[in-house]
């Protein structure tokens, strides 16, 4: 077991533990298309998801060909499908999304659970929405051709932040 502890601007000192290996042991119900280096590789969040601060808690590696905006806010061309399809923190706040365990919210959350942290009722809250948002998968599936990116561009990349790989669809 290993104690991370973050510098996380949101979260300073937060502690929690490792209890799975790297990218293993999920729960039967999250088969996520993409992990968190290749979202942030593809381009997700407008580029801004973390600010301008790169949290030390996770791999350097997965920052190295991240689309990362230089001046902490969200752009549209640092996205995959080059469109904004993000909610301001503020909404996810005000719905109640945010759990106090990851203040910045689902990604946050999947890059830990990917790091091998487990939180149990959280994970199942979680993965519940993340299954709730594949519907979005088969609206875009229903509505375009195959390998079409120019159908649907705001579902897809939407997908995308949620690690649904809609480039397949």
């Amino acid at each position: 077991m290993k104690t991370i502890v973050t510098n996380e601007s949101m979260q300073p000192g937060y502690t929690y533990e490792l209890t799975e290996p790297v990218g293993a042991n999920f729960h039967p119900d999250f088969k996520p298309d993409v992990t968190p280096e290749e979202m942030l590789k593809l381009g997700v969040f407008g580029g801004a998801y973390f600010g301008k601060f790169i949290p030390d808690e996770f791999p350097k590696s997965w920052f190295k060909n991240a689309r990362l905006s230089s001046d902490g806010h969200k752009h549209k061309e640092f996205n995959f499908f080059n469109v904004s399809a993000s909610q301001p923190l503020s909404v996810w706040q005000k719905k109640g999304w945010i759990y106090p365990d990851d203040p910045r919210g689902w990604f946050q959350w999947y890059c830990r659970y990917y790091l091998g942290r487990r939180i149990p009722k959280e994970d199942a809250r979680q993965i519940k929405r993340w299954r709730a948002f594949r519907r979005h998968g088969t609206q875009v599936y229903n509505n375009c051709a195959p390998g079409d990116w120019s159908c649907r561009p705001r579902q897809r990349q939407a997908l995308l932040h949620w690690a649904y790989d809609s480039r397949n669809i």
